[in-house]
């Protein structure tokens, strides 16, 4: 049995990192993901006059309830979706000036329902290029409340976004939704709210949310589920077995129900209450999955369905084409590459069995396209990558852990 140490949650830590800022007092991260988007809003953080001590298990944030210690700030948010989300709602909140830029491929990817929450709560919000994406430049003079109508179906990152304001307001903050995808991900985000002090409540589709402000606290970030899926399909794949400690029956994070797809494929799952376990039984049979819920492992699941015994198709996931890349078509082009029959649709993906051939797969600069076919890897010799390190965004050392768990396979196939 392989037991691999997956590190921590990117989800959780940037939600970390917002709460520790935003309490009183100063909070202790253990074990937080290191990688481009975590240190991209360390640094945001710090460029807002935060003060954040690192060492390589433990983070130190000094909280500030009022805000920003700086009035004025210009903020590069990188690759980093919750940096470019989570960053520019915190200095709202405070008082000052700030402008935020991100890369060409941030830029692209969608903020509107945001901004538009977030002006329709009183925020001087101005988008300096194109309306609705970075950059963009606040004048903050902190958040009243009140009411706000919400459409998440694009990313649950803006109703994130907002929850997290919430307790910052000076009347609280009532956010009806409308649309909602990745729900578990709003899960995440009220747990850990609750966790550092937060009152909120949820009716149907209405989030209300107390003001009062956040308590400092020692934090622990469990390991990052989307990554544990490419060692779990692997195991699945290859007839072996994998174990990943910290991800369990308790486990915060949606994208651990991954597994309940490789169950129904035909793989064992034995899930205790601080570790999963998946075991390959030679067999992967074909299916229909909606995926709506845990969309970051949508391109895990692409990866190894050539290998089912029918067709794959995955459904509702209409989101994945808003994210790094337009994810749905960047593993329908890649499969067409390997010579697989690919059908697609505006939010489906059909991929039925076939013998991937070698050839190089593009990456478009997207972690989650590396490592999900560097599962299919496993079994199609050959492939290789535009942009290999691009997995720096959340998982810089992925290709020497996944390749020793695969080398630590082979011998033991060998022995």
């Amino acid at each position: 049995m392989a037991v691999v140490d997956i590190p921590g949650s990117k989800s959780i830590t940037a939600r970390a990192l917002f709460l520790a800022a935003a309490a009183d007092g100063v909070t202790r991260l253990v074990r937080p993901l290191r990688s481009d988007d975590t240190e991209g809003f360390a640094e945001g953080l710090t460029r807002l006059g935060y003060r954040v001590g690192r060492t390589p298990d433990t983070w130190h944030i000094d909280g500030r309830p009022q805000g920003p210690a700086v009035t004025r700030a210009d903020v590069y948010c990188r690759d980093g979706a919750t940096t470019a989300r989570f960053l520019p709602t915190l200095a709202a909140a405070g008082h000052g000036t700030y402008r935020f830029d991100a890369s060409a491929q941030m830029r692209r990817r969608p903020l509107g329902p945001l901004s538009k929450a977030l002006r329709d709560l009183g925020v001087d919000l101005r988008h300096e290029e194109a309306e609705g994406h970075h950059p963009l430049r606040i004048a903050a003079s902190g958040v009243e409340g009140g009411t706000v109508t919400l459409d998440a179906g694009q990313s649950s990152q803006y109703l994130t976004a907002l929850l997290l304001l919430g307790p910052l307001t000076r009347k609280g903050l009532r956010i009806e939704v409308t649309d909602l995808v990745s729900a578990p991900y709003v899960g995440i985000t009220l747990a850990m709210m609750r966790a550092f002090g937060a009152e909120v409540r949820v009716e149907g589709d209405v989030f209300e949310v107390a003001p009062g402000g956040y308590r400092a606290t020692t934090y622990p970030v469990e390991p990052d589920a989307s990554t544990a899926s490419y060692f779990f399909a692997a195991a699945a794949l290859t007839g072996r077995e994998v174990t990943v400690r910290g991800l369990g029956a308790r486990a915060l994070q949606g994208d651990l129900g991954f597994v309940d797809v490789l169950r129904r494929m035909g793989a064992h799952v034995e899930s205790g209450s601080d570790r999963t376990t998946v075991r390959g039984t030679g067999e992967l049979r074909g299916l229909t999955a909606n995926m709506r819920d845990i969309s970051d492992t949508m391109p895990t699941l692409a990866a190894i369905a050539p290998f089912a015994s029918g067709p794959v198709r995955i459904e509702d996931v209409a989101n994945t084409r808003v994210k790094e890349c337009d994810r749905l078509e960047a593993c329908a082009e890649n499969l067409r590459r390997l010579g697989v029959r690919v059908e697609t649709g505006p939010d489906w993906i059909e991929i039925h069995p076939g013998t991937p051939a070698a050839a190089e797969i593009t990456t478009y600069g997207d972690h989650r396209v590396v490592m999900a076919f560097a599962v299919t890897s496993l079994r199609t010799p050959g492939i290789g990558f535009d942009d290999p390190g691009c997995v720096r965004k959340t998982f810089p050392a992925f290709h020497e852990v996944f390749g020793a768990w695969a080398a630590a396979g082979a011998a033991g196939e060998g022995g």
